[in-house]
C-alpha cells in the first residue's frame, strides 16, 4: 500500500484554520531547519508555491521524480502537486507562498503561461542574463517589502509577485526551446554523419547533404558550426583524410590507387589534398606512421 501524502495548509503546518494572508514569504533556512534540512512529500490544496535558491544546494521531490538543485535558481510548485526538499545546511533563499485564488494567471487558464502555471518547474538562472538578473532582484526586494509595513504594501508585493512569475515563465520557456533545438541539432548531426558515411567517396557538395536534410546550406552550415566548430565542407574532407589514412596504414595499395578508391581522378590532387589537411604527402605520411607504431 502507498504511504498517504499529507495535506498541509503552510509548509509543515495544519491548522483548521482559513489562511489569514494571500502572500507568505519566509527564508528557505528558518522553516527547513526545524526539519533537519529535510521537507517530506507533502502538498498544498490552496497554495501556489515560489522557492528562490540563492545558495547552497539540494534536491527537489515533484511526485516520484528528483531534480537536483544548483543555484541561483526558481522552484514553482503549483497546488495539489506531492513534493518535498532536501536542502544543505548552507542553504539559502526565500519560500513565498501565494493562495491560489489571488494569483493573477490561476492555473488551468487556457493559455501558455496558464499551463506552466499548472505544472512544477525548477529554472535554473543565469546570472549574466538580464532577465535572470531582474529576477533575483525583484525576489530579493519582495522579500524585504514582506517584512516592512511601509504604504502600499500589498500592490507591491502583488507588483514583484506577477513580474517575478512572467519573467521565470519565459526565462524557463526559453530554456526548454533550447534544449529542444539542440536536441534537434544532435539528431541532425548523427543523420548528416550517416550520410556523409554513404556518400563520402562520391565527393558532394554540402549543398547536396542540405537538402537531403531539408536545410538549406546556410542553415546547415550554421548547425555544424555551433555542434563541431567546422563546416560541412571540413566535415566532409575530415572523412576522405580519415579513410585515406586508414587505407594507408592498413592496405599495400598504394597512394594513387588509394586516392582512386576515394574518388580522386588526379592523383597529383589527392596528394595536394591530403598535403592540406595533414602536412604531408601520402607516401611520406604512410612512412612515418609505420615507424611510429613499430617503436610503439
Amino acid at each position: 500500500m502507498s504511504r498517504q501524502v499529507p495535506t498541509y495548509e503552510l509548509y509543515g503546518e495544519k491548522t483548521g484554520r482559513e489562511p489569514d494572508f494571500w502572500v507568505h514569504c519566509e527564508t528557505i533556512r528558518s522553516r527547513s531547519s526545524l526539519h533537519q534540512w529535510e521537507i517530506r512529500p507533502h502538498r498544498h490544496e490552496s497554495f501556489f508555491q515560489i522557492l528562490y535558491i540563492e545558495g547552497g544546494s539540494g534536491d527537489a521531490i515533484f511526485g516520484e521524480k528528483s531534480h537536483a538543485i544548483r543555484p541561483p535558481a526558481i522552484i514553482t510548485v503549483p497546488p495539489g502537486l506531492n513534493h518535498g526538499f532536501r536542502f544543505s545546511r548552507d542553504i539559502d533563499g526565500l519560500v513565498i507562498t501565494l493562495l491560489r485564488s489571488h494569483l493573477s494567471h490561476p492555473p488551468g487558464e487556457r493559455s501558455h503561461l496558464g499551463e506552466w502555471f499548472a505544472t512544477p518547474h525548477l529554472t535554473p538562472l543565469d546570472r549574466d542574463n538580464a532577465e535572470a538578473a531582474y529576477v533575483m532582484q525583484t525576489l530579493k526586494r519582495l522579500g524585504d517589502e514582506f517584512e516592512s509595513r511601509r504604504s502600499g504594501r500589498n500592490e507591491a508585493l502583488a507588483a514583484y509577485v506577477a513580474l517575478a512569475l512572467r519573467l521565470t515563465a519565459r526565462i524557463s520557456h526559453e530554456g526548454n526551446a533550447h534544449e529542444l533545438a539542440a536536441n534537434e541539432n544532435e539528431r541532425r548531426m548523427e543523420m548528416l554523419s550517416e550520410l556523409i558515411q554513404q556518400h563520402f567517396r562520391s565527393h558532394k557538395p554540402a549543398s547536396f547533404y542540405a537538402r537531403e536534410l531539408g536545410l538549406s546550406p546556410t542553415h546547415l552550415t550554421r548547425i555544424v558550426r555551433s555542434m563541431t566548430g567546422n563546416t560541412p565542407h571540413e566535415l566532409i574532407a575530415g572523412k576522405l583524410v580519415e579513410e585515406a589514412k586508414r587505407q594507408l596504414v592498413f592496405t599495400l595499395g598504394s597512394a594513387q590507387e588509394i586516392g582512386f578508391r576515394l574518388g580522386f581522378a588526379d592523383p597529383a590532387y589527392f596528394s595536394r589534398f591530403f598535403v592540406k589537411y595533414t602536412g604531408e604527402t601520402p607516401r611520406v605520411w604512410r612512412m612515418n606512421e609505420k615507424v611510429r607504431l613499430e617503436g610503439v
